[in-house]
């Protein structure tokens, strides 16, 4: 059966007589995102009146793309099950690609999607990063990050596109337009979120969910404009964000979420909190404020159902906000065509994963990669008699592609259906490969070292330097030193490959090697970065942050970026090499 293509008016007046039978258990339900684990038992989909499944870090739907489909089926029949029969919707972080499915396709992160300034790619992989997300049964990711971060301390710097407000507009609307599609019932689209709503990226210090100490004025002209060209293009749902704006948390900052977000910009679609957002940070002032749908995870499920409860019926939240919210998320379900269609099917299944979307992938790898220095040593030729590959980062998959990988926090290890850069350069090198992980060897005759540096994985705050975990630096570790001087101390060309998140103070091993390249978190195509430093094809990309030259930099709030002009970078922004 196909979707009915719906009016707006239409649309609304189905809204309107839906609300109208609805009991007030029935619209908190609506309002209720939870896992589907450990949450929640199954019944309580139709118990409770369930809106919305999220699947996140836990317990896999199954181990196929047709098990995941049937798992959530089996879901949607209890909502289907209920007086009403509003269907659900199912979510997913599909941050870089469908990337919580092992063998889907998975792009660069957002930072190299910014360095490679290109729009038509940003949006090609959205489309692609939609089909496969419907492919394992998911109408609504959460993305894009349209942050704008200040410092590089922050952990989730390579979840935004850029430091530039005008780049990130320009590539948040590529990114929406690729997801949604030309329209939400198609059944290639998903519901794009653009998050986090608002100055995520700007705390002080880059601690993930802390401060954030900015005037109105700086917040409209620096962090504002990537939302209202997103709203301008109809993002279906904006994500609140865990940080405070001038002492008051934004999940309960109605200025911001109602009166401008929702009043002045005039969003219509569904705000939706972040994990936990009931509990941590005010309970019923947050649906006050103005979000619409509530991560109800790890405990908060029933206490946040029965607290809203209450809340209503003493008078503290007023009906109006309910009806508003609800009236949010049902407009959001008819657009998408879920009373119609309420169940994922195969059709899209041999998508996942595909040469075509591959192609895409390697592109995008290809035009992401940033050239910072060479004194004629790449491209390198395919014909030199030996080659030494140097680093873990070079021969892992999981490694090169950083947090928010078929796992929350990435992985140390190989994952299906990638290719390493090690792969890359076997494929391409037409004499010796050797493949040194450790630095240990002593192979100094051969024409050239590519050593390959860098971070391993990390998500949210568990990146954050100099925070909580504190496991990470602004520098490489110390073994990752050892790796350049080894080979470079001994007068071998040398080709530095930084596989990193974020801009990192590598001030000494650019001025060491002979070539160094910014190879951001690249995903599964890691084969494409070969192909770069061997010349077939040319460097397009251009620094999406400034460059730090020192930790010093990083003295005071924030770190060197376009907004700071009393710090002079290594780097400016948007520099990059080419042959």
């Amino acid at each position: 059966m196909n979707k009915e293509i719906l009016s707006e008016q239409t649309i609304q007046l189905k809204v309107d007589s839906l609300l109208a039978k609805m009991t007030l258990d029935e619209k908190i339900g609506q309002m209720t995102q939870v896992r589907h684990f450990e949450d929640i038992s199954e019944e309580d989909i139709a118990t409770k009146y369930i809106g919305s499944i999220i699947h996140t870090q836990g317990p896999l739907p199954g181990d196929t793309p047709a098990e995941w489909q049937a798992k959530f089926n089996r879901l949607q029949r209890k909502a289907l099950s209920t007086r009403l029969g509003i269907p659900l919707i199912f979510g997913v972080d599909a941050i870089h690609g469908q990337n919580t499915f092992e063998g889907a396709t998975i792009f660069p992160h957002n930072i190299g999607m910014g360095a490679t300034g290109n729009a038509e790619l940003v949006e090609k992989a959205a489309r692609i990063t939609a089909i496969e997300s419907r492919a394992t049964g998911f109408n609504w990711v959460f993305s894009p990050c349209i942050a704008i971060p200040y410092n590089e301390k922050w952990g989730r710097v390579y979840e935004a596109f850029s430091e530039s407000t005008p780049l990130t507009q320009e590539l948040a609307k590529a990114s929406v337009l690729g997801l949604q599609g030309a329209f939400l019932h198609d059944s290639t689209s998903v519901m794009a979120t653009a998050k986090h709503f608002i100055g995520d990226g700007a705390t002080d210090y880059g601690h993930e969910g802390g401060e954030t100490h900015m005037d109105m004025v700086a917040v409209r002209e620096r962090l504002l404009p990537p939302y209202i060209t997103v709203v301008n293009e109809g993002v279906s749902s904006v994500m609140a964000s865990f940080n405070s704006l001038n002492g008051i948390p934004m999940h309960a900052h109605k200025e911001l979420i109602t009166d401008i977000l929702k009043g002045e910009m005039g969003f219509e679609g569904i705000v939706v909190s972040d994990w936990k957002g009931y509990s941590r940070f005010g309970e019923n002032a947050v649906i006050n404020a103005g979000v619409d749908m509530i991560m109800a995870v790890e405990g908060d499920f029933e206490m946040y159902q029965e607290g809203l409860k209450r809340g209503v019926e003493s008078g503290e939240v007023p009906m109006s906000r309910i009806d508003d919210a609800v009236s949010r998320i049902l407009h959001k379900k008819f657009e998408m065509g879920v009373f119609d269609q309420p169940f994922a099917t195969g059709g899209l299944i041999p998508k996942i994963g595909t040469e075509a979307h591959r192609k895409v992938a390697k592109q995008a790898v290809r035009e992401s990669l940033v050239l910072l220095k060479n004194n004629n040593v790449l491209p390198i030729s395919p014909s030199d008699k030996k080659i030494v590959v140097v680093g873990e980062h070079a021969n892992n998959s999981g490694l090169q592609s950083g947090g928010w990988t078929v796992n929350w926090q990435g992985s140390t290890e190989n994952y299906k259906g990638a290719s390493t850069i090690l792969d890359g350069i076997r494929n391409i090198a037409q004499g010796t490969v050797l493949y040194d992980e450790n630095a240990s060897g002593e192979d100094f005759d051969a024409d050239a070292a590519i050593i390959v540096v860098g971070e391993t994985p990390y998500a949210e705050s568990f990146g954050d330097i100099g925070g909580e975990m504190n496991l990470y630096q602004l520098h490489l570790t110390a073994e990752h030193q050892r790796y350049v001087d080894h080979y470079a101390n001994q007068g071998v060309k040398t080709v530095v490959v930084l596989i990193s998140g974020r801009p990192l103070v590598t001030t000494k091993q650019i001025q060491q090697s002979d070539a160094f390249v910014a190879a951001w978190l690249p995903g599964s195509e890691g084969d494409a970065v070969a192909e770069v430093l061997f010349g077939v094809y040319n460097f397009k990309g251009k620094l999406p942050h400034s460059w730090p030259k020192s930790e010093e930099d990083y003295q005071g709030k924030y770190g060197p970026n376009l907004w700071d002009e009393s710090i002079t970078p290594l780097f400016p922004f948007w520099f990059g090499l080419t042959y």
